[in-house]
């Protein structure tokens, strides 16, 4: 089997450090040896298990570009940036005709979209790449369809945490109160209770201490409004691990399709990997 070029964007985040630790260690991949990053980021490399790879900031990276698909012509983009960067570098991938997968969160989702369907480069873009997630919430969003207003008069809340340089609230909260609002539920993505402080997760919470640094919890209650009934769903993650297997699953998907010629579809979702895979 051929190997996929794989540039993990975001080093030295540690979401990316890990994308970058599997591809590094997997034989199905070889990774590219630049990461595009931060204007404020100082260093100029990182080393990935004896790997070492170049850091490109904003301002030398439509330079750089040309130079990497040179030396590389075919990768695919794992982004695991900033939130504030998401739309950014999707033009940049786009522009640069560079297949990616966005696991970064936050920005103008719309207008991500609308930046795939209208270049010549599949991606694929989700909220979560945890593939556990993603299928919960194919499956709120198979009720939403299937029984409008079942939750009808009930009162929803949210409460989300996550390590305290999270910067935005979590969108796939924002996508599962979708689901609850097409379920009937009038509630506003503004009224997530979004957590950051590491002390409350703690105490309050519970979370373990050694996972404050790299989490996400999720409750969503629903009470029926005389109180007589009580749903509560949860999704807690410790760790970064569960996001690594559904990127690289992707990553995989998204290298079907380019091999596929007579693919006229650009945007993808984790549910049309789950579907695959």
């Amino acid at each position: 089997m051929e190997k996929i070029n794989v540039m993990v964007n975001g080093l030295p985040g540690n979401v990316a450090k890990k994308m970058a630790l599997f591809a590094v260690s997997n034989d199905q991949y070889t990774i590219v040896p630049y990461s595009l990053t931060g204007q404020e980021i100082t260093q100029n490399d990182i080393t990935i298990n004896k790997t070492t790879i170049e850091l490109v900031r904003p301002d030398i990276r439509n330079e750089k570009i040309n130079q990497i698909k040179t030396r590389i012509p075919n990768f695919i983009v794992i982004d695991y940036t900033h939130p504030t960067a998401v739309n950014s570098n999707a033009e940049f991938y786009t522009k640069n005709r560079i297949p990616f997968v966005m696991g970064t969160t936050g920005g103008d989702r719309d207008a991500l979209e609308k930046a795939v369907q209208n270049c010549d480069t599949p991606s694929v873009i989700a909220p979560n790449m945890a593939k556990q997630i993603v299928g919960f919430q194919g499956m709120m969003e198979y009720a939403a369809q299937t029984f409008p207003d079942l939750f009808a008069g009930y009162k929803l809340t949210v409460v989300e945490s996550h390590q305290q340089m999270k910067a935005d609230t979590s969108g796939t909260a924002k996508a599962i109160v979708d689901c609850f609002n097409g379920l009937g539920v009038n509630f506003d993505v503004s009224e997530i209770k979004k957590i950051r402080d590491p002390e409350v997760q703690e105490k309050e919470l519970n979370i373990p201490k050694e996972h404050l640094g790299g989490h996400g919890w999720h409750t969503y209650t629903l009470t029926a409004p005389d109180g007589s009934a009580l749903f509560e769903f949860k999704h807690n993650i410790n760790g970064r691990d569960i996001y690594v297997s559904g990127t690289f699953d992707a990553v995989r998907y998204l290298n079907e399709k380019l091999s596929d010629k007579e693919n006229t579809k650009k945007l993808y979702t984790m549910i049309d990997v789950l579907n695959r895979t």
